[in-house]
């Protein structure tokens, strides 16, 4: 049952297949267009989400890059404050010498030194933004930026922070913030200060002071003004408690969604009251703070995939378009292989003479002329077979009634042998013979291949005659191996070369004629040697040449041919059956003969006649 069903869905599956050229086209151009382009499109809208992703990124990293330029700038001012009184060599003698009570003097002179210490101190921070500065020494004094009224200096020493500057060394610092604005004259406009201390120290470590340098939050924050409304930065210290924000009322929370590990610069995707924020952190190194930046994600990426969405519908416009006008095309360019097509059905049933009438300079145009002469031939030809058939049977009616059986003729000539020789004349019977073996040889046989063996007793009776002929005898002297006697060789391998050695190497005078055969790896040599006038190299090289030539010989001319075989032909034919495999090869020299020299490749194609007489 199960069987049937997969049958019969099969079959309905083809039957949806289109069956026209047309069809088949279309339904190539959407394999072959639709399906990459999709493919294309949902890549490019993978590789598009990535590319925002970190464009966004990239942008975000930007612009927290900017703040913490300009805010660890605002923050080393504060430093650079602190740095000044505890290195400035003049500054550390003066509260040296108030701290442990010698600065001994006039009442004037410590008034002027005092003063002085003052302007120094206002010199500070008279270039920059407003910063408070306070230096308290371990035996109450103190000298500040500011006046008493505002802020009392000596209330740094009830702040729950001031023991933890004790535990400095060196030029450590300590950041404090935030707190509540303690100066009278700010904390109205200012709700949130941020300072950093230092301590003063003997060369015996002991502490004889605290310099403490204070600046309002806000002038943090009023940096962050310059990003974009949704964009929002946070200064958080080493717990996440936010330090400085452009909404007061999360100053001194803790912001849950940095990371823990604030040692080092990291961006992400967190999701922020449901919805996905990039959140991008960069610590202040010289603080322990960092800079943390949280935007929207969407906000972030609205400009950059507003911009990949517009080329995205271009796309699938395009594509709609190109693919209409690629249909259109179709049915144009198809329209004449439809009308070939019904054409074609029409001679399928039967009717010759109807024509397609298509043409044009393209390929279907053509074959649509040639399509309507194929038919006009095919009408010709029609006629002319039917006109050659009613010919060829009256030819064999003719040549049956004139054939001659060919053993008929070799009995005639075998008796006419046989009457001489009964006369006494075994020349001629001799001569009658050898013509009878050849004509066998020539007439009778009808295999391409002959044994080695066989093919020199036919040259030793062509030799024979040909010695009847002439006045002079040619002496044929062979040397064959035994290997090579039952070897198949093509049939007239040998003649044709020896009757070109008796005509015009010998110039049918007498002479000798060697023959020698020897099998080697992969093919049998055959050389034959005459000892006539030979050959200027000119000629010898013309002669070799066309041994070697792929172009047909012509038959030789000459009157004393008898298998109408040249030489040239001899060698075309063992091309025809070896290719280039076969080689033949010409020696020879004016007065010391010719030797013509065949390589002939061993092949299974061959017939193995050494196997037949073995068996």
């Amino acid at each position: 049952m199960h069987i049937w069903g997969g049958s019969a869905l099969i079959k309905r599956i083809r039957g949806l297949a289109p069956t026209s050229i047309r069809r088949k086209l279309m339904l190539a151009m959407v394999v072959c267009v639709l399906v990459p382009a999709s493919l294309t499109l949902i890549i490019y809208n993978s590789l598009t989400q990535q590319a925002v992703k970190k464009q966004a990124i990239a942008n975000v990293e930007d612009s927290l890059m900017l703040v913490h330029g300009s805010v660890s700038n605002r923050l080393k001012s504060m430093l650079n404050i602190a740095n000044y009184i505890q290195i400035n060599s003049g500054l550390r003698s003066y509260f040296k010498l108030v701290a442990s009570g010698n600065d001994e003097g006039t009442e004037y002179d410590k008034f002027t030194e005092w003063n002085r210490v003052l302007e120094q101190l206002d010199s500070l921070t008279a270039a920059g933004e407003k910063s408070y500065v306070t230096v308290l020494l371990s035996n109450g004094s103190y000298f500040m930026n500011y006046s008493v009224s505002d802020y009392n200096p000596l209330n740094i020493l009830k702040t729950p922070w001031f023991e933890h500057l004790k535990e400095l060394n060196g030029v450590e610092s300590y950041w404090i913030g935030p707190e509540p604005t303690v100066y009278n004259y700010d904390k109205f406009d200012h709700p949130y200060q941020i300072s950093v201390a230092r301590t003063l120290r003997l060369d015996g470590t002991e502490i004889y002071g605290y310099v403490v340098v204070t600046m309002m939050e806000d002038q943090l924050h009023q940096i962050y003004g310059d990003l974009s409304a949704d964009q929002k930065v946070l200064l958080l210290d080493e717990k996440g408690v936010i330090i400085s924000s452009a909404d007061p009322k999360q100053v001194g929370t803790v912001f849950p969604f940095a990371d823990a590990d604030g040692s080092r610069k990291s961006t992400s995707i967190r999701t922020i009251e449901g919805q996905k924020h990039l959140v991008s952190q960069h610590n202040v190194l010289f603080t322990g703070w960092r800079l943390v930046l949280v935007q929207p994600y969407q906000d972030a990426i609205v400009n950059i995939s507003s911009i990949f969405n517009r080329v995205f519908i271009l796309q699938l416009m395009l594509f709609a378009l190109f693919t209409l006008l690629f249909i259109a095309l179709i049915r144009a360019f198809t329209k004449p292989l439809v009308r070939l097509g019904k054409v074609t059905s029409a001679v399928q049933r039967g009717n010759l003479f109807v024509r397609s009438g298509v043409r044009g300079n393209d390929e279907i145009g053509r074959l649509g002329l040639l399509f309507d002469q194929m038919l006009d031939r095919v009408q010709d030809m029609i006629s002319e077979i039917s006109e050659t058939q009613a010919r060829k049977r009256r030819a064999e009616l003719n040549m049956l009634q004139a054939q001659i059986n060919p053993h008929f003729l070799f009995n005639v000539l075998n008796s006419i042998r046989m009457k001489v020789m009964r006369r006494g004349d075994p020349e001629s019977a001799q001569m009658i013979g050898s013509l009878s073996i050849l004509l066998r040889m020539t007439i009778s046989r009808y295999e391409d291949e002959i044994s080695l063996h066989e093919e020199i007793d036919l040259v030793s009776h062509y030799v024979g005659l040909m010695n009847m002929r002439q006045k002079a005898e040619v002496a044929l002297v062979t040397d064959i191996a035994p290997e090579a006697f039952y070897i198949g060789v093509p049939r007239f391998v040998l003649q044709p070369i020896v009757e070109n050695a008796i005509i015009h190497g010998l110039k049918k005078q007498g002479g000798e004629i060697r023959i020698r055969a020897q099998v080697e790896a992969g093919f049998i040599k055959l050389s034959i040697e005459d000892d006539g006038q030979g050959m200027a190299e000119a000629e010898r090289l013309r002669v070799e040449g066309k041994l070697r030539s792929r172009e047909t010989a012509e038959r030789e001319a000459d009157g004393g041919n008898f298998s109408g075989i040249g030489l040239e032909n001899v060698a075309e034919r063992m091309r025809l059956l070896f290719g280039e495999a076969f080689r033949a090869d010409v020696f020879s020299r004016r007065g010391e003969g010719t030797v013509i020299e065949m390589h002939i490749p061993l092949r299974e194609g061959l017939r193995d006649v050494s196997g037949d007489a073995g068996g």
